[in-house]
């Protein structure tokens, strides 16, 4: 059987969505959506384990009959193995078969069997009303709209069984529900940052905290979850066994503490804490000693909240820095409440949050705090991200980095740099990848940002270590433009070079990092002047002017040559990760996963080393590249580790029949068949260009051809006149009948009114029939060559010497070495795909830098005065001439 993947899991999903889109919000809709899920998984894993379980009876006890069935009734063998117990009216088949009252006959009695099963779960479904889906019109209308999408929904899960065995990695369930949870907050719009926060952002904190096994994580405002489920990634990749951390969470909204405590279920999660109310006035981890408090603070407060003073509980110690008005500045009094909840012994935690700009330089009470906390050294790192990187809010945002008093040199080594004292500003608002809704910080930013911390290190333009006698010295304003100012400067402008030409050399070594990576000199650009001039160069004659593309092409190729060289010694590290049954054997899947991201870290550093001996890219845009390739490539690596090279082909197999297979729609169950454009889309997967490249080329043809005879058909239906010819009706309209039968497009041409002799209209019409029956060849070879790529397979009945399709005989051709390579080469495109990205940002500003000058220098006010009097003396030339003198 072939493994789920996670993109036709992801599809599985949002296709239940689209059950229940446009008849309530999609804040409301998914609940529903997740508890289905919810008790889908519950109900798969457990017939897994009963399974294995009947299975070990029968084999190691005896058991059979009756006394066999009672023992699978018996909830311990299941809870010893980490599985929910699901009661027998919670299971899929007693669920499945209903069609009436299914809220309150099966699904209802199944959620609340499952809630007594896991004290965690108790009142996670209680609001779950789903004849809410049915509308809000009578009572009997809605209930039974309702019982006709809940059968739509139920059928819908019922096709795909959620079991991990059947996954390309163990965790893809948990993937996928962080993939559920950012549609919803899409579709939500501004309600989607009460409980998302973007992911690359989540992990940037993450990485910025570098959890470890063993540590306790809280996040006061838990939202979905992810700040909790991203710690315990991070322990995991990084080696680390997650089961006797501890995570907990707060929140005052409970659809966000719903989905935080599936989220932790369907992740695996088994020793945490979520809880709902105000953390504010209501805290519900009160720590009574320093063991109660959390080694790691990660959190996303809501933005300037109002709050009310008298309504805190243990004020006095969750207040030791200070009051802020109560107004619209709770922002603040979350930070302090998060101090007090970090461990203060021993090495000490750490906070990390979100915060808005204003708390950085406001005054009044927030700036007491600011002073009692830079006095106590407890402010770190301040990190200013681009706008619009957060649901509900376009302004940017910053992250602070905050330790308890006298903690942040306890576990500093001592090639380390020393912290105390100190605060780092970092000035990230430039770095993010524009999209049409809202901006996005891609990994290689994280990278950036993460790095720098790391090292407490000094970046032109990007951050600075700030003294405490500096930031007194500036009124304790931690507005972060104030220490790193990263406003590009003006654009020069010279006024002698506007008045007489040329170009200044000061501009020219201005941009001497841009021209050194390419190792291209001023003279390589310009000529030198006549007389000579120690200032001032000019351009050349127009004949001779450079070609950036070739100065660039030897540093670019010289790249291509290093990378090309570092993947050959390389690529042997991630052979060693492919999946054999000798490592499944001798590994677990922590294990693995944690090889894998040591050889992220390995890669890094070989590619950055490797890569900067060259010059062109510095040491961040090469991390970044490797970052960014290994967040696309994250889950096929993931596959690779549990499957092979093997099981990473078959997957991307399946992806690509998933895309090309009619599409079953979710509310009228018909089947659709895939359009020319999705077609089109499956054969842009990489895969198909890498095994059946044969057919590319032949489509290629196939299309061009039809198209070729598109347009020669609409060329001659442009030539018929309009008027009419003999048995009535037009020469025209009856070609364009027969394009019309034919499949093809009515001509859009613009027909003139003319006349043709009969002997030429009858050869026009002649040709025309001609190009139709070539035409309707071109689509047949077309269409045959798609046919053959992929059907149904095996027919239903099967058919004695029925041959695959072309997609599935390229896959039978693969052995195991060809499967090797392919894998390999693709993941290779993809890296030198990531690297070229930064190449060609690097050559564009190279190019933008010359025109720039040439804009401004090319022509002076001396020649455009020159110009001015040639053409006044030709002029006047032509005027004596006509006598007008």
């Amino acid at each position: 059987m072939a493994k789920l993947t996670l993109a036709q899991l992801e599809r599985h999903l949002f296709a239940a969505a689209d059950i229940l889109r446009g008849t309530m919000d999609a804040s409301e809709y998914k609940d529903y959506i997740f508890g289905l899920l919810f008790l889908k998984r519950a109900n798969d894993e457990f017939e897994a384990a009963r399974e294995r379980i009947k299975e070990q009876a029968k084999r190691d006890w005896g058991f059979d009959g009756e006394e066999l069935d009672a023992f699978l009734e018996q909830e311990a063998p299941y809870r010893e193995r980490d599985v929910l117990f699901v009661p027998e009216k919670a299971r899929w088949h007693e669920i499945s078969g209903v069609t009436r009252n299914i809220n309150e006959s099966v699904l209802r009695p199944a959620l609340q069997l499952l809630e007594g099963q896991n004290e965690k779960l108790t009142g996670l479904f209680d609001h779950l009303d789903f004849n809410r889906i049915g509308g809000s019109g009578a009572a009997a209308g809605t209930a039974t709209l309702a019982d006709k999408r809940l059968e739509l929904l139920i059928a819908h899960f019922g096709r795909v069984r959620l079991r991990t065995d059947d996954f390309e990695f163990p965790d893809l369930i948990g993937a996928a529900y962080e993939y559920l949870i950012k549609e919803f907050a899409d579709s939500a719009g501004r309600k989607g940052g009460e409980f998302y926060t973007p992911r690359a952002v989540v992990r940037m904190m993450v990485e910025l905290l570098a959890p470890t096994q063993g540590m306790r994580i809280y996040d006061p405002c838990v939202g979905s979850g992810g700040m909790l489920i991203h710690a315990a990634e991070y322990v995991e990749e990084h080696g680390g066994d997650t089961s006797d951390m501890f995570f907990a969470g707060q929140d005052a909204n409970s659809g966000s503490w719903i989905m935080s405590t599936m989220n932790m279920v369907l992740h695996g999660v088994r020793r945490f804490d979520l809880t709902t109310g105000d953390t504010l006035a209501r805290p519900t981890h009160v720590p009574t000693s320093d063991a109660d408090r959390f080694d790691g603070v990660l959190s996303n407060p809501p933005f300037s909240m109002d709050y009310t003073a008298t309504d805190l509980a243990h004020r006095t110690e969750r207040t030791y820095y200070g009051l802020t008005s109560e107004r619209g500045k709770a922002d603040l009094m979350f930070l302090q409440h998060m101090l007090w909840e970090t461990k203060k012994e021993g090495r000490g935690g750490m906070v990390i949050t979100v915060m808005p700009h204003g708390v950085l330089f406001r005054g009044g009470g927030e700036q007491q705090i600011r002073t009692k906390l830079l006095d106590e050294d407890a402010v770190e790192a301040v990190i200013g991200l681009a706008p619009n990187l957060f649901y509900g809010t376009g302004i940017p945002a910053c992250i602070l980095v905050l330790r308890p008093p006298g903690c942040k040199d306890r576990d500093r080594s001592e090639r380390e740099p020393e912290r105390a004292g100190k605060v780092l500003f970092i000035n990230a608002d430039r770095e993010f990848h524009a999209e049409r809704a809202q901006n996005v910080l891609l990994p290689e930013h994280a990278e950036k940002i993460t790095t720098t911390f790391r090292t407490f290190a000094e970046v032109p333009g990007f951050s600075r270590v700030v003294t405490r006698e500096e930031l007194a010295e500036n009124d304790d304003n931690l507005n972060i433009r104030r220490y790193v100012d990263n406003t590009p400067p003006p654009e020069p402008q010279d006024v002698r070079a506007h008045l007489v030409g040329g170009v200044p050399r000061a501009e020219i070594e201005a941009k001497g990092e841009l021209l050194g990576a390419y190792g291209i000199g001023a003279d390589d650009l310009f000529a030198e002047r006549s007389p000579a001039d120690t200032d001032y160069l000019d351009f050349r004659p127009a004949d001779a002017r450079p070609d950036l593309g070739a100065l660039a092409r030897p540093r670019e190729e010289e790249l291509r040559a290093a990378f090309a060289e570092w993947w050959a010694a390389e690529a042997k590290h991630l052979e060693a990760v492919a999946a054999t049954p000798e490592l499944l054997a001798e590994s677990t899947a922590s294990e693995r996963k944690a090889a894998l991201m040591r050889l992220r870290g390995s890669l890094m550093g070989s590619f950055v080393d490797r890569l900067t001996q060259v010059g062109l890219l510095d040491r961040y845009a090469l991390a970044g590249t490797v970052a960014g390739w290994w967040h696309e490539a994250k889950y096929d690596l993931l596959a690779l580790s549990e499957n092979g090279f093997a099981g990473v082909i078959d997957g991307w197999v399946e992806n690509v029949e998933t895309l090309l297979a009619p599409e079953q729609d979710p509310r009228t169950q018909k089947l659709r068949k895939r359009t020319a454009a999705e077609r089109r889309q499956a054969y842009d997967h990489k895969l198909v260009a890498a095994i059946a490249p044969d057919f590319l080329t032949e489509l290629k043809e196939a299309d061009a051809r039809k198209a070729e005879l598109d347009a020669k058909w609409k060329e001659l239906n442009g030539r018929l006149p309009k008027e009419p010819v003999a048995g009535g009706g037009s020469a025209g309209s009856e070609a364009n009948a027969d394009a019309d039968a034919d499949g093809g497009e009515e001509s859009d041409v613009d027909v003139e009114e003319v006349t043709l002799s009969v002997e030429v209209l009858a050869a026009l019409l002649a040709e025309i029939a001609v190009v139709k029956k070539d035409r309707a060849k071109a689509g047949a070879v077309v269409k045959r060559l798609e046919t053959d790529f992929w059907f149904p397979y095996p027919s239903d009945p099967p058919t004695l010497g029925e041959e695959p399709p072309r997609l599935f005989r390229a896959r039978a051709a693969l052995d195991p070495a060809a499967e090797r390579r392919v894998v390999l080469a693709l993941l290779r495109d993809d890296l030198a795909s990531k690297l070229n990205d930064h190449v060609a940002r690097w050559q564009r500003e190279l190019a933008t830098s010359y025109e720039t000058w040439e804009h401004k220098y090319a022509v002076s006010l001396a020649e455009i005065r020159a110009d001015r009097e040639r053409a006044t003396a030709k002029l006047d030339g032509f005027l004596k001439e006509l006598g007008y003198e």
